[in-house]
């Protein structure tokens, strides 16, 4: 199996540092509102390269974190009136939710950096009586870039060359620093924020160190795969390395994951272009399995174009495999037998060659661009190969192909019936228009048929409220 690696530019064969396990650590998202797409690429992508390491027998300890103390969070706290953690574990909470919708296998461990803040102490303290790190007066402390002869071995960046030519990247200046590029791993507390006591100072911890401490807790000094998206390359995961490889005296991972951008019309996605979009809000427009869908049609790490049309030739694309599964399903309930000479020679042949194709496609570099087209020619080979007079042996074996390749994905293969939001929209409105035209059968009639979907509806003055039952 075969991984691009960041740090080295190039695919490298996959070996563990333990025979049958890896240990895997994927940034999670700063917990201070919904979740968007963008936050959704990393989930989706990292939990199918568990996946499939699963499906070859791998043990996989899979740790993601959620950042819960952060100024967005203590920001929003700020506005509402209420503390951090109200504000942090709403979200943790909505999260979740959005990520069982995709579904993202729960992770072996999600840690909160609020409840490791022990560990962080103990490793800056280290970093300190090693000399790579120092506290200036007012508490803070910083991490001395320059002790780090390797710093910029991820990113490929020289500090003699950001020091040059690349302000922009520069880590922004402060008076109480040895030099410009050092940077924070504790920060001295302002009034009203969360804080914790340390040796330095009343504060809270940078957000570099807690990744490095969650990852060391739950997988050890040396890991196999730390991943994340691209903008996470510099500085946050150059800074992991240092401290980590500063602290431990070992290699900190052995291979570095990447997911490219995501955009959005072939813009980059912002609130101030008004095409910032949550995942809650495009599952209000479609199931969620078509996201994940999408997300797995191109390769991790491309770029990656969202749009309504791509999305409306996601949910084709999805709906053209789960209604092959259904037809497929209804035909080997009907039908009996033992397989066939000639029905073996095709599972030996043509299923078991598509097989592979989607196998080689996984295992160079998770290509799942190149698997989900070796489901769609599996498909192709279903619905033609399966009829009313195929044996239930054969039936089953493409059936049972089929599903297990979508699983690795992530990909449901059962057809859900559940409403999405603006589908009970367009049947209240149809409702109401039946009410005003005193069709109060047709009314009635939509009401029940919500009700039986768990839609349960109310008239009040303002209109009809509905709720999910």
């Amino acid at each position: 199996m075969k991984i691009y690696n960041t740090l080295t530019r190039q695919k490298e064969e996959f070996v563990p540092i333990e025979e049958g396990k890896v240990r895997m650590y994927v940034c999670g998202p700063t917990v201070y509102n919904y979740i968007h797409i963008g936050n959704a690429r990393p989930m989706i992508v990292f939990d199918t390269v568990r996946r499939y390491f699963e499906y070859k027998g791998y043990e996989v300890n899979y740790v993601s974190n959620f950042t819960d103390v952060d100024d967005k969070i203590i920001k929003a706290a700020i506005e509402e009136g209420t503390d951090a953690q109200t504000i942090s574990q709403r979200y943790i909470a909505e999260c979740k939710k959005d990520m069982e919708a995709m579904n993202i296998k729960p992770a072996t461990y999600n840690p909160l950096a609020t409840q490791e803040i022990d560990g962080m102490i103990r490793m800056i303290s280290t970093l300190i009586e090693k000399g790579h790190a120092y506290a200036a007066e007012d508490g803070t402390v910083y991490f001395r870039t320059r002790s780090f002869d390797e710093y910029g071995k991820l990113s490929h960046k020289k500090l003699d060359d950001l020091q040059a030519g690349h302000r922009e990247i520069k880590v922004t200046g402060d008076s109480t620093k040895e030099d410009d590029f050092d940077f924070v791993l504790w920060k001295p507390k302002k009034e009203g924020e969360p804080f914790w006591k340390s040796p330095w100072c009343d504060g809270r911890p940078g957000w570099h160190i807690e990744c490095s401490v969650m990852a060391k807790h739950y997988l050890g000094d040396e890991i196999d795969i730390h991943a994340g998206g691209e903008d996470l390359i510099f500085p946050h995961h150059e800074n992991e390395i240092a401290q980590s490889e500063c602290c431990n005296d070992k290699t900190f991972a052995r291979y570095w994951m990447h997911n490219g951008f995501l955009n959005i019309d072939n813009k980059k996605m912002s609130k101030s272009l008004g095409n910032f979009f949550t995942v809650r809000e495009i599952g209000e427009k479609y199931d969620l399995q078509v996201l994940r869908f999408f997300m797995l049609s191109a390769h991790y790490r491309s770029p990656l174009n969202f749009s309504a049309e791509l999305m409306e030739a996601s949910k084709n694309g999805l709906d053209r495999i789960l209604t092959a599964v259904e037809r497929v399903k209804e035909k080997a309930e009907k039908a009996a037998g033992e397989m066939t000479a000639e029905e073996q020679k095709i599972i030996d042949e043509e299923m078991t060659a598509l097989v592979r194709k989607y196998e080689e496609a996984m295992e160079d570099d998770f290509n799942t661009a190149d698997a989900v087209s070796a489901i769609f020619e599996l498909v192709k080979l279903m619905n033609t190969a399966v009829t009313d007079e195929t044996s239930k042996a054969f039936d089953r074996a493409l059936l049972e192909e089929v599903e297990r390749l979508c699983d690795i994905l992530g990909i449901i293969t059962e057809k859900k019936e559940e409403l999405l939001d603006a589908d009970i929209e367009a049947l209240i409105e149809k409702r109401q228009a039946a009410r005003k035209a005193k069709d109060f059968a047709l009314a009635d009639q939509i009401r029940d048929e919500l009700a039986a979907k768990g839609i349960l509806l109310k008239d009040t003055r303002e209109g009809v409220k509905w709720t999910k039952a």
